[in-house]
This record gives C-alpha cells, structure tokens and sequence, in this order.
C-alpha cells in the first residue's frame, strides 16, 4: 500500500472549508483524499497525488435525517487506485462519536455493530456504505439534520491519510433501521 504524507493543519483547514462550501444540490458531488496541497474550488483534492488521480473519493454522500439521538451517513466510497485503502474511524461536528457499522446475521437476527478494520476498499474497486448494510453510525447527534443539510465528515485512512467530505442531509424511512439509544438490532433502538 503507497504511503500517505502528512500534511499540515493549516492545509487540511483550508480544504475542509473549501468542500464544506461545495456540496452540490443533490449531494452528489464527489469528495476525495486531502492531500499536499488546498483543494481547488472544484470539490477535490488529493492526499497522494498521481498522475491517475486521487486515492479515495466518495459519491453520492447523504445523512439520514433526525432530531437527536442516532443517525448514519451513506455513500459509495470509490478507490482507483493499484493499491488496497482502508477506512479506519470517522468524525463529525454533527457527532462526538462515530463508528464504522456493518448490519450482520447473529443467530437469524440482522444486527449492527462496529466493522472490525474499518472499510476496506480493494484497488479499483468501490464500496458502498447503504441502509441495511455497511455505514458511518453517528452517535449523540448535538442537533437537527433536516433534508438538505450540509454535513462535514472526515474519514480517517490507514496509512495516515484522510478523506473530507460533505453529506447531504435526506429523509429515509426504507429498510427498517431506527438509528435511536437503544437499538441492538434492525427495527429496534440502538444503544
């Protein structure tokens, strides 16, 4: 796996204001690996730059609305890279806490809990994070998310690098999650 370089926190801020500032109506706008250098006004940036382009980017990102409590943000996380990426934590100003969750069978009941080594995303390939499946468990939400919201995240890779991006706020009632205190499993709180 390519190594990531560090890059300083002057950098990293100027390109989390520039993409907090670019989210695009639908939240389809993709977002990528921050990297050496600001990211252009274009929604982009890269981390390990290449001539084939940014390691890490996610597409169509989105938060399921809430009140408090829980929610989880979803997209599709797309590596084009030659070499595996990992997805390791996350964070939020919407959250003090968040985990990665994958929804697993546990003696014929589907469950979430947190994904042991993240999300790993092989070299051309993608990864998708959707309701009943894998996705970024948001926990202690400190206020509303209302449809089209705009929510800064930060992915956290192996390896050092990050991936910063802005989710679009949208209501789903599909595919039985409650993402409330309490739940332990699909259709029931989470806590």
């Amino acid at each position: 796996m390519s190594s990531f370089r560090t890059v300083p926190v002057a950098i990293l801020s100027a390109a989390v204001v520039v993409l907090s500032g670019c989210g695009s109506q639908n939240g389809a706008a993709p977002a990528t690996v921050t990297g050496t250098a600001p990211a252009a006004p274009s929604s982009s940036a890269s981390s390990a730059p290449s001539a084939a382009g940014p390691a890490l980017t996610i597409t169509d990102p989105w938060v399921k609305t809430t009140d408090k409590g829980m929610s989880a943000a979803f997209g599709t996380l797309v590596n084009d890279t030659d070499a595996e990426v990992t997805v390791v934590s996350g964070s939020s100003p919407l959250s003090p806490r968040i985990e990665l969750h994958e929804v697993v069978d546990s003696k014929g009941k589907m469950i979430m809990r947190p994904k042991e080594g993240g999300f790993v995303i092989p070299a051309h390939s993608s990864h998708t994070l959707q309701p009943g499946g894998d996705h970024i468990m948001l926990m202690d939400v400190t206020q509303k998310v209302r449809p089209g919201a705009q929510i800064p995240f930060t992915l956290a890779l192996k390896g050092g690098g990050t991936l910063e991006f802005t989710a679009v706020g949208k209501d789903f009632a599909g595919g039985r999650e409650d993402y409330q205190p309490g739940a332990d499993d699909m259709g029931k709180d989470h806590g």
